[in-house]
């Protein structure tokens, strides 16, 4: 497969030109209107934010992209599907009202909010998959059901992926519960008894129970844990990890298969909006510092290319000294190894190149 092309905008703004005008005419240069959109259905698919969580994409963008596809003649919503841990995304009731709450209203963004997984999490479709490590993906259903699948990420690190982007976006978030729970499975963490403090943090983010505390130090039971990685992100420690590197990477490659099972057959663009570039995910009830200086907003075809280019813009920029970067021992150039450095966002690139997702390598096309 040869180059794929990215095109990008800076977060510039002159007098009388909004970044929402930029990405409007970063959309249409990239082609947006190159798909038939007529009386099709259209999958907007976003993360709303968890609650607590300011690092999210703001509303406004999803507008842009919305009316755009509104005028092209197509019929969108915004999507997302339901989480596995503790939070307020875990079923279609309390996922509609973060997103209300997070200004994903149907008045603010012009289309209506569809949780794809339906209200508990499990209205879902097995799609098949000639993957490696999966064979049926189950997938919400709302999602299959649209005719065409338009992304719309924040680009941010990530505790067990090294990085989430686009194929994350798309991979594991139009997961059902249960298809998260095949993704996550690999992978069952561990606690360092010497540097557990038994504040109890993490077992309030653990949505399976699977903490406890019988000499005050937390202890994980394996056959309940279904390795989330919340209490990872959770722990102000450090005292959780994965002694499983591998399980990363192969929660990399389901996620890659998830992410072919969706687009497989389906038309398909991606946006990628990269500020405020947080270390962990944002389905995070917080958000940590930006490590890097807001960068721009990238689009592309090929969500390959688009994760691979936004990884590239992420660890050419300067670390932000106030952030958890200034806490890190800086051994590797890669911002999202120092930050995670059990993780190798390599593997995600390389295994969604390998199934023919897309290409790593790509021509950045900048529109001023």
């Amino acid at each position: 497969m040869g180059k794929s092309k990215v095109y990008f905008t800076d977060m510039r703004c002159v007098v009388g030109v909004s970044l929402l005008d930029k990405l409007r005419a970063l959309v249409d240069k990239a082609g947006i209107d190159q798909i038939d959109y007529n009386q099709k259905y259209v999958a907007v698919k976003i993360h709303f934010g968890e609650p607590g969580n300011l690092a999210f994409l703001r509303p406004n963008f999803a507008k842009i992209v919305v009316d755009r596809i509104k005028e092209l003649g197509g019929r969108p919503f915004l999507t997302d599907c339901n989480t596995l841990y503790v939070g307020r995304r875990n079923n279609a009731l309390v996922h509609l009202d973060a997103a209300y709450e997070n200004g994903y209203s149907p008045f603010s963004t012009g289309c209506h909010v569809i949780i794809a997984d339906g209200l508990k999490g499990t209205d879902e479709v097995e799609v098949p998959v000639d993957g490696k490590y999966v064979k049926s993906a189950k997938i919400g259903r709302a999602i299959m059901d649209a005719d065409i699948v338009v992304s719309l990420n924040h680009f941010k690190g990530h505790e067990l992926t090294g990085f989430g982007g686009a194929i994350k976006n798309i991979g594991m978030g139009s997961g059902s519960r249960a298809g998260k729970m095949v993704m996550h499975n690999d992978g069952k963490p561990e606690v360092s008894p010497e540097d557990c403090v038994g504040c109890r943090r993490c077992a309030a983010f653990c949505a399976q129970n699977a903490i406890s505390y019988p000499n005050g130090k937390a202890v994980i039971d394996h056959k309940l844990c279904v390795g989330c990685g919340r209490c990872i992100g959770s722990c102000n420690f450090d005292a959780i990890f994965n002694d499983n590197a591998s399980a990363n990477d192969a929660l990399n490659f389901k996620m890659a298969e998830y992410a072919k099972a969706v687009l497989d057959g389906k038309p398909s663009f991606h946006v990628t909006v990269v500020n405020q570039v947080s270390p962990y995910c944002d389905c995070h009830g917080e958000s940590d510092a930006a490590i890097v200086p807001d960068i721009g907003i990238f689009a592309s075809f090929d969500l390959v290319a688009l994760d691979k280019a936004c990884i590239d813009a992420v660890n050419a920029a300067p670390i932000v000294k106030t952030s958890v970067m200034s806490e890190r021992e800086l051994v590797h150039n890669d911002h999202f190894v120092n930050i995670h450095p059990m993780t190798d966002w390599r593997t995600q690139i390389k295994h969604a190149e390998d199934l023919g997702l897309g290409s790593g390598e790509y021509d950045l096309i900048t529109i001023k």
